[in-house]
């Protein structure tokens, strides 16, 4: 099918990532004569687009009806957000429901890196992928085996930037949007302070990483990936509300049931920029469990090393789960999680894991990936201007074959394998 035979479609865009993916999004969309609308929710929205816009400066509570009403009066057949769980996103996504509009929601890869999520409806625990390891190795039957493709460019120092100056922007104008609320846990200032920290301390946080990891050298360990408080992969998709209280239940489970000759690695998520000390946190936690000596912490770090060289992998539902599996390490996932399938995560308790961590079935895994990256991925990155190009590409594909689409996901609401196909 050729994206100009296909019926033009009437675009609305909400919020998206800190940087200019959405506004290059919309730009190659009216490029191809579709209708692009877009609303802005607050000052960092205002400054990261240059097409038309209206702004909405109105309560939370009104926002159902408006959103409402600005799908019937502009005829809006797709909306497009970055992450559905943010209550002004979930709302939309709610009302468009109820007006047969499709919903489609971007958000970082669910295998990392060089990708981004981009589902209809809902991602994470929101998506209406089965778990069921049957379903995919029949709906795989019919794919190709993955592509090796080159690595897409990232630069974190343009990631902190761009995050730091969105947030700070939405800050300044907080005037001109009285009622935004964000939906993170902290203030935007605070947001912005804790990048400029986290940048201004990465050589320091790289050494003391490589102190941690020499230290692990020759020696058995699990790594406990961490992941953002304000992430809703911890406050919607999983019994903790915290990553404070998931890291806890962990450390408490390693030290009742891990064998005494292995060592637990904590590493921090690259992108945390609050002001937070997981490691004095993760200090007095061992302490208070007796194994000061057995747990290490880590703000920096290769991940791909540690957890390559790791007996397994625990975590709630990171996407760094994807990154192990990917190479044979064991992992169990204690919240919801698109990958937390029979056959591909431990399926026992936690406490079980650390004596016994069992490797995915490579074939139920390379099944699950290639039905992954043919539905639910786009190759392509929100760090550097090559990865953004790639993604705005393989998105309108994806975007304007919409119709298409909606007919698998149908499918997939009943189960019908067959019929998905």
């Amino acid at each position: 099918m050729k994206l100009h035979d296909i019926a033009k479609q009437r675009f609305l865009l909400l919020q998206g990532p800190p940087g200019p993916f959405f506004d290059r999004l919309g730009a190659g969309l009216r490029g191809l004569g579709h209708a692009v609308h877009r609303i802005n929710l607050n000052a960092g929205d205002v400054a990261s687009w240059t097409g038309p816009s209206i702004d909405y400066r109105g309560t939370s509570e009104r926002w159902p009806s408006f959103v409402d009403d600005y799908l019937v009066q502009h005829s809006i057949t797709d909306v497009i957000l970055f992450g559905d769980c943010r209550p002004l996103h979930n709302a939309a996504r709610g009302m468009a429901r109820l007006r047969g509009v499709r919903v489609h929601v971007f958000e970082e890869g669910y295998i990392r890196p060089d990708w981004a999520t981009l589902e209809l409806d809902g991602v994470n625990g929101h998506s209406l992928l089965p778990r069921d390891p049957k379903w995919y190795l029949d709906a795989a039957r019919t794919l190709p085996p993955l592509a090796k493709r080159p690595t897409v460019p990232s630069r974190f120092r343009r990631r902190a930037q761009e995050a730091t100056s969105y947030y700070a922007r939405t800050s300044l104008g907080k005037w001109r949007f009285p009622h935004y609320k964000s939906h993170r846990d902290r203030s935007a200032a605070a947001e912005a302070l804790g990048w400029l920290k986290q940048f201004a301390l990465r050589k320091l946080h790289e050494g003391q990483a490589e102190t941690a990891l020499a230290a692990l050298e020759g020696k058995r360990y699990f790594a406990l990936p961490l992941q953002l408080s304000s992430d809703h992969q911890i406050r919607v998709h999983s019994l903790f509300g915290t990553m404070q209280a998931g890291a806890s239940y962990v450390i408490e489970s390693f030290a009742r049931s891990a064998p005494d000759d292995t060592y637990l690695l904590v590493k921090e998520h690259p992108l945390d920029s609050s002001l937070f000390s997981w490691r004095r946190f993760i200090r007095r936690e061992a302490r208070r469990l007796n194994i000061e000596d057995r747990v290490l912490f880590a703000k920096g770090g290769n991940i791909d090393d540690i957890v390559e060289n790791s007996l397994g992998v625990v975590t709630v539902n990171s996407t760094t789960g994807t990154l192990a599996l990917a190479n044979g390490i064991p992992v169990i996932a204690l919240g919801q999680a698109v990958y937390n399938i029979p056959g591909i995560t431990f399926e026992g308790p936690l406490d079980a894991f650390w004596s016994d961590p069992t490797p995915p079935d490579p074939r139920i895994w390379d099944a699950f990936s290639r039905v992954l990256q043919a539905r639910c991925l786009v190759y392509g990155g929100f760090a550097s201007d090559e990865g953004i190009e790639m993604l705005v590409e393989g998105s309108i594909a994806r975007l304007v074959e919409a119709s298409k689409i909606i007919d698998i996901t149908k499918h997939l609401r009943t189960g019908t394998a067959q019929a998905a196909e």
